[in-house]
């Protein structure tokens, strides 16, 4: 059996602990735009104000290498793209067309 979590010194936060950690992050983030959101309207310079961005990140997020190898194995979905279905009406037409020329000759 797997010896990566016999030690509590290497053995990863719990999850229920881990997702509070996350929502509290989500929290603080958000209470300080609203913060600057304010202090916007009252007059302080949009460039002057600092956005606040995380200061935690789950342990798996730290590995720039991993990030790097997951990005490389995602796969272009056709149906995300931007008008797939008009372009699949397209090519459907253009079939026609060359079946059409092909029965023609």
């Amino acid at each position: 059996m797997s010896q990566r979590h016999r030690s509590q010194e290497v053995a990863p936060m719990p999850r229920a602990e881990q997702r509070a950690h996350a929502h509290n992050e989500r929290h603080r983030i958000h209470s300080e735009l609203h913060f600057v959101v304010s202090a916007v309207q009252h007059g302080v310079e949009p460039l002057d104000v600092s956005e606040p961005g995380p200061e935690w990140k789950p342990a798996h997020h730290h590995n720039p290498e991993v990030a790097i190898e997951k990005s490389k194995r995602h796969v272009l979905k056709h149906w995300k793209t931007k008008d797939w279905k008009r372009r699949k009406t397209i090519r459907r037409n253009r079939a026609v067309a060359w079946k059409a020329i092909s029965q023609a000759l």
